[in-house]
């Protein structure tokens, strides 16, 4: 792992950027260490850079947290396949005109998450072997089929907060039920691209004996700033 650059934000949190091998990574440090490590993805293939991913981690960051992210394969800046780009054009084409869409981002989906998660435990791998950072391990993020498939492959992960928001191919949706460690699930109610029964389906699905389900009124971007600190609290629970 390469450190390309770093700086220290008001609120104290040492932001990096990273490179492992062909991965680029961000990787914030609160000003206390050592830090529980929190991995924070962002919905199906978008940057890192996203603005709300960015606003999610400074503030876990400040809360005492080590936060990193990535852009795994196919995802943020990361080289497209063409088959990838073909599932895009078709889905936007779909989208325009009103057409059914679950098959498309199954196509689409399904192979992002594969891709996606053995990158996330090489850089798991890396991020634990460096100084001032600890386990145990928890996942956040708009990405839930990512974070499932790592839940079920990665014991070192022992909590999750996954967000309602976005699509969960088959696979994962079967996986669901093999997850055991304690969760914690936002549903916005009127998420305009998820369909509120897919996403209390999928909440029934999952194994664990501690689950918490948070829904809250409005869009798929309209997730209360207070839902934040309940996920922090949530991480305190079973991090520290």
């Amino acid at each position: 792992m390469q450190f390309t650059s770093e700086q220290r934000l008001d609120d104290g949190v040492l932001e990096r950027e990273f490179t492992l091998g062909e991965i680029p990574g961000t990787l914030w440090t609160p000003g206390s260490t050592p830090a529980p490590l929190v991995l924070m993805a962002h919905n199906n293939g978008l940057p890192k850079a996203d603005p709300r991913l960015v606003a999610r981690a400074r503030y876990t960051a400040a809360r005492g947290y080590t936060v990193a992210s990535i852009d795994a394969a196919g995802c943020g800046t990361r080289p497209r396949s063409a088959p990838d780009e073909q599932a895009r054009a078709d889905l936007r084409r779909a989208m325009q005109a009103g057409e059914p869409v679950d098959e498309i981002m199954e196509s689409f989906i399904g192979p992002l998450v594969e891709n996606a998660a053995p990158e996330w435990q090489t850089t798991l791998d890396a991020l634990l072997a460096l100084p001032g950072i600890a386990g145990p391990v928890g996942y956040s993020g708009g990405w839930t089929a990512l974070g499932i498939r790592l839940a079920v492959v990665e014991p070192r992960i022992a909590a999750a907060g996954f967000f309602a928001g976005g699509y969960v191919p088959r696979a994962q949706r079967q996986e669901a039920r093999q997850v055991t460690i304690p969760l914690m699930f936002l549903l916005q109610w009127d998420d305009e691209g998820n369909p509120r029964q897919r996403a209390l389906y999928l909440f029934d699905a999952f194994g664990s004996k501690e689950k918490t389900l948070h829904a809250n009124l409005g869009g798929h971007t309209g997730t209360p700033w207070f839902e934040l600190e309940d996920g922090c609290r949530f991480l305190d629970r079973h991090l520290k």
